[in-house]
């Protein structure tokens, strides 16, 4: 497939060349989406934001306009953007993500939110957080750089996934990155006894999708089913995540979960059901019941830690 024409080098060395405005040009046409064909020639020129634009007029070196080309082929054949690209941006991280991971989300931005605003409730100044089921590490680490002084435990069942966390990890710089333990094993299995009733806040993007409910080729043939998929209700992997939570938290800790819009009412009743005390389901930026928040005992009701 030959999506862009060439151009005579002016250097007479010559090799094919295009120029960037050529590709973005052909890029626009092809994907029909102004926005992703500019994400594919800033990904493949190296010149990001308004950059690029300065650069427009520039030739591409043959490799980078062949990897435009190989990108905007992928995204035809159906491919997520996010995977073309080889990252995504979440709460300001840019974060590695292809196949071994969920794609990062809008509505687990806000799972991470919830999950800050509690932290700050909590009043410690060096809290301990859970993330179970970590995937590329998005809500253990941007809750990591967020707080300083957060100390991070992110766990996953899948070796795969681990491996992209911890390249990401090797990107946020010395200050977080020494804050976070990346471990792996089943949930709470993953943990060391140690951390039994010390964590402050557990945070959890858990698999909630029921086997038989429809997800869109988008996500279902590219995405890992292990991260998407709990079982035949969609609620087994919540249902682990919170009904050991009060083990691991402190008397007056917090579970943050995300949950399914049709789930809120089921996902709130295993919070009742485990022994926590406030209970509630916070509403995603679209208004659908997204974050599960579950606390122990409020603060006025309990001992001194």
């Amino acid at each position: 497939m030959v999506l862009f024409p060439e151009v005579t080098d002016p250097m007479g060395v010559g090799r094919s060349v295009r120029r960037w405005r050529e590709v973005l040009r052909r890029a626009t046409t092809d994907l029909g989406s102004p926005q992703e064909a500019r994400w594919v020639v800033e990904r493949a020129s190296g010149w990001n934001g308004a950059e690029l634009f300065g650069h427009l007029d520039d030739l591409g070196p043959e490799r980078a306009v062949v990897h435009a080309q190989e990108m905007v082929a992928r995204r035809i054949g159906g491919e997520p953007l996010q995977y073309v690209l080889g990252r995504w941006e979440f709460r300001g991280l840019e974060l590695l993500v292809d196949r071994r991971v969920l794609i990062p989300r809008p509505e687990t931005e806000m799972v991470a939110e919830v999950a800050l605003a509690e932290l700050a409730r909590s009043g410690r100044s060096d809290p301990l957080v859970v993330d179970l089921g970590t995937g590329s590490g998005a809500i253990g680490l941007s809750l990591a750089v967020e707080v300083p002084g957060a100390r991070v435990w992110a766990t996953d069942v899948s070796t795969a996934a681990l491996a992209v966390a911890r390249a990401n990890l090797s990107g946020l710089g010395t200050g977080a990155a020494t804050r976070v333990r990346l471990v792996e094993g089943d949930w709470w299995k993953a943990l060391p006894d140690e951390l039994l009733d010390a964590v402050d806040v557990v945070v959890s993007n858990p698999p909630y999708v029921a086997a038989d409910e429809h997800l869109p080729p988008e996500v279902a043939d590219w995405e890992p089913v292990s991260a998407l998929r709990a079982g035949s209700t969609g609620l087994e992997a919540l249902e682990v995540v919170v009904g050991e939570a009060r083990r691991w938290l402190r008397p007056t800790g917090t579970l943050v979960a995300e949950v399914g819009p049709h789930q809120a009412e089921a996902a709130a009743a295993l919070a009742v059901g485990a022994g926590f005390d406030e209970v509630e389901v916070r509403p995603d930026l679209c208004g659908r019941p997204r974050a599960l928040v579950a606390r122990g005992r409020a603060k006025e009701s309990s001992s001194a830690d």
